[in-house]
């Protein structure tokens, strides 16, 4: 696990900014350093660096950048193959020098390509330059664990793991870091930004899946140019059509299926040349990837909860039972409102680029409790996405029942005006007529809100306009597959990611092997959703491990008070950024609308769940952003 960056370019970037680059990632990887430049083609210049978190092979034989034997390649690479030991059985004749799996990626080019990184399972983002043929590749992983970033701009690009190397190059270089307006609003609705945009114009992130090549060329009036080209190697819609229905038919044999490939999944994972532990929650995917890692384990796991004194948030309880029963060195720490504020201002620090959830704030926190003991932690992220577990997917099925219903109400509400008086939930269903958004529930309100502080043509719509690509008549299967291609990488795996790597720990994700993800999109729908019953196949096999009895309860979930926060301890802060003169000034928002909203909200009391007049989520966005803008631009209010 660490960070990389790097360049290619034909304006000069030197070896101590390159330097400065890497270190802006020194909490990704504190053991290790590495910065190089080469000469390439045409007077263009490659940099490569990268900050090291020493997981496999903790010698001197590990460092990066690495260069084949024969100098012709050199890789930076952030992430972990769990495969490498199988490649390397398959490369026996190249002259290894380490045990780790960096050099089996060299190992692999050399022998298949580019092809190669078909064959690696692993979280991962790989910048390898191929000085054969004047190339650069970057790679990511299929579904997008680690997290990789380019600007391309005339004849250069940047790459790396964070936005701030990107940041400081485009500093070097003398370009204004543009913000990207269009995206903003969709920021607001949804508490991200999707890939392949950034809160940047002209930076962009590398799609899960994806490679891009980089390649120094000859144009026909002899000067050299880069050209870039990308490519999916693994996509959620294209695996998921050519899988499906293909695994078992029957429910038990499917179970046992399941098992087979996450015992393997984990054991891979529990590969580490340091301490290893997993975090539990207590709910199903977290025990159940514990119960697995502890049945493989010769001595007690390391596991790590966090409670908290308000019961509407606190599962440490749980976790405690579920951590007793399988028998594994369990640590809980209780943390009250207090410790979590503390966090609110180093946000845009390590999320540095605007990003919401506020979840962020508790994965913080137990991934700095789980670094005082252990170096990699397991995890359960993607349960919920493969196997039909959050609360909305019921709401799909419910809302596809009630499709046609609801475009009768639509056609009556246009009468006077009827609709806007329908109760809310009425109104989200007969409003529900854009055929590409079907499983997004688009509140009005709350659209407009989003879309009318922003001052900006052509947005981003705030929803995502292109469920019909997927070719998925049933509404929850195709929510699932949406929420694979945006919400998982982009907000759950990439809060994983930053606020794990604020402390220097790698997390890992065994429910999102490439053999488990496959092997979920193969089985029937109703092994995984029947009747009401979420996560059905998932919740047989943890049951294997944990009696049923410690885990059928209501999902909880990390979570913070966050509109009580903004109308009391932070309700001077957002004033002060939703000033009215302050946004005119700034030039991002409507300064009228913006304002106005935000001066009615912190006025008012919580008008309840459900009843469409509670716009915390976006005064939240609002307010993460404009701390991220004080941050990175130091121009703040006043």
């Amino acid at each position: 696990m660490c960070g990389i960056c790097g360049f290619i370019s034909r304006d000069r970037i030197t070896a101590e900014q390159l330097k400065a680059m890497n270190d802006t990632m020194y909490h990704r990887g504190p053991n290790d350093s590495g910065e190089e430049i080469y000469a390439a083609a045409d007077g263009f210049l490659v940099g490569m660096a990268q900050r090291r978190l020493s997981i496999l092979d903790l010698s001197p034989l590990g460092h990066q950048p690495m260069h084949s034997p024969d100098n012709r390649l050199t890789i930076v690479f952030n992430g972990e193959i769990y495969n490498f030991r199988e490649i390397r059985e398959e490369l026996r004749d190249y002259p290894f020098r380490s045990s780790c799996d960096t050099e089996v990626i060299l190992a692999a080019y050399l022998r298949w390509g580019i092809a190669c990184i078909e064959r690696l399972n692993g979280m991962f983002a790989i910048a390898i330059y191929d000085r054969k043929k004047d190339r650069i590749y970057l790679c990511r992983d299929r579904i997008g664990k680690k997290p990789l970033y380019y600007w391309k701009e005339n004849d250069t690009v940047v790459f790396a793991s964070e936005l701030k190397p990107v940041m400081k190059a485009m500093g070097y270089l003398g370009k204004e870091q543009m913000i990207n307006r269009r995206v903003l609003g969709r920021y607001l609705y949804q508490k991200y930004i999707c890939a392949p945009d950034t809160v940047f114009e002209n930076v962009h992130k590398a799609a899960p899946g994806e490679v891009i090549k980089i390649s120094i060329k000859k144009q026909e009036n002899g000067d050299a140019r880069l050209v870039t080209s990308t490519w999916k190697y693994w996509d959620v819609r294209t695996v998921y059509h050519k899988k499906k229905n293909t695994g078992p038919a029957d429910f038990n044999e499917a179970v046992a299926g399941l098992k087979c490939v996450l015992e393997s999944s984990v054991r891979h994972r529990m590969i580490a040349d340091v301490p290893l532990g997993a975090f539990l929650s207590g709910g199903y995917d977290s025990s159940l990837v514990t119960g697995i890692a502890q049945s493989i384990s010769h001595e007690p796991v390391k596991t790590f909860c966090i409670g908290f004194h308000d019961a509407r948030y606190n599962e440490a309880g749980f976790a405690k039972e579920v951590a007793a029963h399988l028998g594994t060195d369990h640590t809980e720490l209780y943390i009250g409102e207090d410790e979590m504020m503390a966090l609110v201002e180093s946000i845009p620090k390590y999320y540095d680029e605007p990003f919401a959830d506020s979840s962020q704030i508790a994965t913080m926190l137990v991934s700095q409790l789980a670094k005082k003991k252990v170096t990699v932690a397991l995890s359960g992220d993607g349960g919920d996405e493969f196997f039909c577990g959050y609360n909305i997917y019921e709401k799909v099925r419910q809302a596809q029942m009630l499709d046609i219903p609801g475009a009768a109400a639509h056609l009556v509400g246009q009468l006077g005006s009827l609709e806007n008086h329908y109760p809310f939930r009425l109104r989200v269903i007969a409003q529900n007529r854009n055929k590409e958004a079907k499983t997004q529930f688009i509140a009005g309100n709350y659209l407009k809100a989003a879309e009318n502080m922003v001052d900006v043509k052509d947005a981003r719509p705030c929803y995502y306009d292109w469920e019909s690509a997927y070719h998925e008549a049933d509404w929850q299967e195709r929510r699932m597959l949406l929420d694979m291609d945006t919400y998982l990488p982009d907000d759950i795996l990439c809060k994983v990611d930053r606020a794990s790597m604020k402390y220097s720990l790698e997390t890992r994700c065994p429910i999102l092997d490439t053999d488990v993800m496959e092997f979920a999109f193969s089985l029937p729908h109703e092994f995984k959703y029947k009747k009401g019953n979420k996560k059905r196949i998932l919740k047989e096999l943890a049951y294997q491990y944990v009696p049923r009895e410690l885990l059928d309860r209501p999902k909880t979930g990390f979570g913070v008070p966050v509109d009580r926060w903004l109308r009391e301890p932070l309700r001077d802060m957002l004033l002060d950024y939703a000033d009215k003169d302050f946004l005119e000034r700034q030039g991002i928002f409507r300064a009228d609308f913006t304002s106005g909203l935000i001066q009615e909200y912190v006025k008012t009391g919580d008008a309840g769940a459900g009843s469409g007049q509670n716009y915390s989520r976006l005064i939240w966005a609002f307010l993460v952003f404009q701390q991220w803008y004080g941050y990175y631009t130091k121009r703040r209010k006043d």
